[in-house]
């Protein structure tokens, strides 16, 4: 088959009036694509047609591949248009559509993954799908299935019933474990050697290719060395963190880490950019800094804030989705380079970089490009080279504002300038992170600037809606929304001391427990109450990439609990994690959120509160350290917080209760005997 030219002079489908980038890249199609929602859904019925659910993302390399051969082709568009009622979904704007037929498309033996392509009874049940299909694949399954729909419709319906029956099946409980607080040294013990044997000792991360870094795995590891001491797995962080940035995973020249690398060295990334890991890793490079003082997280951390500035955020303050893998239809043109570019780019310096990105003449990756990558390390290469670290980090530095600057001149990759709430607070809670590690007023600023963003565009009271593009998407936020942005106010507090943040963090986990709260299980489903109903309400268990947000949410009741002297919260957090205790301890790679939940359960909260004119200033003196089971509250004067507001500075200098379980030592005044009374339990 051949692409029609048709296709050039044909006028725009429905997705012209959507607001999702991922649609309107489709706006143009023959395909006739209707977005989500009841126009489309009650002509399948009035038409007795069965449903194409084609589900996707702006960033996705494969997404784009199938749209330029199939949905771009004029023949392969009249079958589609002929014999289905066609629905394209962003799956970042609606995860709970994706969710559902992810799982169906799982149910039926296929690896899943985008583009998703699933076929639906007019009802909306799953009956058959796959990913990514060539055109002449894409061509027969249309046929077969207009014909198998023509002719065996009702064995299609019987198993499309059995299907939706099976993908319904909320019986999360068979994962919960027997008894109900085990040892926890034993489940520390247990967890980290479950971990250490899937270590991948050369490279870091885990044993396997692709290689996702998975952030709450290495701060679940950065929490438990801080309990136990543990050398190996402070030496396995060091040796990840390392890894990853040396390799081509992290934007050398601008900034900011890819999704995934597809070796299982770090080495050649899928070039597109997503905010929910660069917000993470915000959080990650900023504690482990806090741990080791190593100068190249605190580098790394500054340069993806330059990168997220820079490119990914909105005027008024809030952060785009993500960056798309290709430009000018090749992935990762806009990155890479030619051996002879950087050589008349960068002059007398060429051969330096060249020999310490690994670059060369016939190129590292395809068509005679280079990824740029720490091929040596730095030690031996300013050895060999007869170089001293600064004079070889100012001639670095100087290079890369050249790179960067001669790269602003390419065609740039799409941008996905659509804001969602989640991972926006999830970028909050990164910043937070970063002002606490380098005590610099920027993050601070930046993550003010963002939560005033999704206050005046995303909330309505204690709502919050999912997505923004030059309006806000008619579509309520989903938990995960719901639990990041409690988890930002709760670290917005910690930063500025204002209660209103908390107030904020307190109305939305009542408005949550009300609309999501399942009391048969204890868990909260994806989907608000008000939700549009769909052929399931799913509930998210297993963090992946991003965290579930049953873990996440778990985690915020924990400390908004524990700050708001709540035990009803605390205690429904505490049953949450300690249902999943053994879970946890077998399968931590999808379970390292939660083991953080479990870690703080079985921890405790050292409470800290500071009071006095300098109450901020000291804060941040302590919060330099890696504190991960400390909360801190404190006032110049007066606080309407239970553990605050009968505490007085003593002297006339800010002063530092410590308390633990609502008992406080003695008050005292210097920085390091408050760390002492943090770190001791005793």
């Amino acid at each position: 088959m051949t692409k029609s030219s048709s296709q050039h002079t044909s006028k725009p489908n429905r997705l012209i009036h959507a607001t999702s980038p991922y649609l309107l890249q489709h706006a143009n199609n023959p395909v006739d694509w209707y977005e989500w929602g009841n126009e489309g859904l009650q002509k399948a019925k009035a038409e007795d047609k069965p449903i194409i659910v084609s589900i996707g993302y702006s960033a996705c390399h494969w997404c784009h591949v199938m749209e330029r051969e199939s949905f771009e082709n004029d023949d392969l568009a009249t079958i589609m248009n002929d014999y289905f009622i066609c629905i394209k979904v962003d799956r970042e704007e609606r995860p709970d559509i994706d969710q559902i037929y992810m799982d169906a498309v799982q149910a039926m033996g296929i690896n899943g993954g985008w583009p998703l392509n699933v076929f639906l009874t007019p009802d909306q049940k799953p009956f058959y799908g796959g990913t990514y299909f060539p055109p002449k694949a894409w061509a027969q399954v249309l046929q077969n299935i207009h014909k198998a729909w023509q002719n065996q419709k009702s064995e299609i319906i019987t198993s499309a019933e059995a299907l939706t029956n099976h993908i319904s099946g909320n019986d999360i409980t068979r994962f919960f474990a027997t008894n109900p607080k085990p040892n926890a040294e034993k489940i520390l013990s247990t967890i980290y050697q479950n971990l250490e044997s899937r270590f991948d000792t050369t490279w870091g991360g885990m044993e396997k290719a692709p290689k996702f870094i998975m952030p709450s795995l290495w701060l679940w590891l950065l929490r438990y060395h801080h309990i136990t001491k543990h050398e190996q797995a402070l030496t396995h962080i060091n040796l990840t963190l390392t890894k990853i940035i040396q390799g081509g995973i992290y934007d050398q020249v601008g900034g900011g880490f890819a999704r995934y690398a597809v070796d299982g060295e770090w080495f050649a990334p899928h070039f597109e950019k997503m905010l929910y890991d660069n917000a993470q890793l915000l959080s990650l490079y900023s504690e482990a800094y806090r741990v080791t003082r190593n100068e190249a997280y605190k580098r790394v951390v500054y340069e993806t804030f330059q990168w997220l500035q820079r490119e990914m955020r909105h005027p008024e303050g809030g952060f785009y989705s993500a960056i798309d893998a290709d430009s000018e239809g090749v992935e990762g043109k806009f990155y890479c380079f030619t051996k002879s570019e950087l050589t008349m780019l960068l002059g007398a310096d060429a051969d330096l970089l060249c020999e310490f990105y690994g670059v060369t003449e016939a190129g590292n990756w395809e068509h005679g490009m280079n990824i740029l990558h720490q091929h040596v390390e730095e030690e031996n290469f300013l050895s060999s080279n007869n170089l001293d670290k600064e004079t070889w980090h100012d001639l670095l530095y100087r290079a890369k504002a050249t790179l960067l600057h001669a790269r602003e001149s390419r065609i740039p990759p799409g941008l996905d300038d659509k804001i969602l709430t989640g991972w926006n607070a999830m970028m909050i809670v990164g910043l937070i992170d970063a002002y606490h590690a380098f005590t610099d007023a920027r993050f601070l600023h930046s993550a003010q600037t963002n939560i005033d963003f999704l206050e005046k565009n995303l909330m309505d009271g204690p709502v919050c809606y999912r997505s923004y593009k030059g309006k806000r998407t008619p579509t309520e936020g989903f938990l995960e929304d719901y639990a990041f942005l409690i988890q930002a106010y709760i670290k917005l507090y910690q930063a500025d001391f204002n209660e209103q943040w908390l107030q904020k963090a307190s109305a939305i986990t009542e408005y949550v427990i009300k609309n999501f709260y399942d009391e048969t299980d204890g868990l909260f489903f994806y989907t608000s109450l008000k939700a549009e109903k769909l052929i399931t309400r799913k509930k998210e268990l297993f963090d992946n990439v991003i965290p579930s947000s049953n873990s996440v949410l778990a985690l915020s009741l924990l400390q908004l609990g524990t700050f708001l002297d709540n035990t009803e919260w605390t205690q429904l957090a505490e049953r949450m994690v300690n249902n999943f205790a053994e879970l946890i301890q077998k399968e931590p790679n999808y379970m390292s959120h939660w083991g953080i939940a479990l870690m703080e359960s079985i921890s405790g909260y050292a409470e800290v509160v500071l009071v006095g004119q300098d109450a901020i200033t000291h804060k941040n003196e302590l919060q330099k350290h890696f504190l991960p089971f400390a909360l801190f509250m404190g006032t110049e004067d007066h606080s309407n917080l239970p553990l605050v507001k009968d505490k007085k500075a003593i002297g006339n200098q800010t002063t530092f209760y410590v308390c633990r379980d609502k008992t406080c030592k003695q008050p005292v005044h210097e920085i390091e005997k408050a760390i002492g009374q943090i770190t001791n339990k005793a």
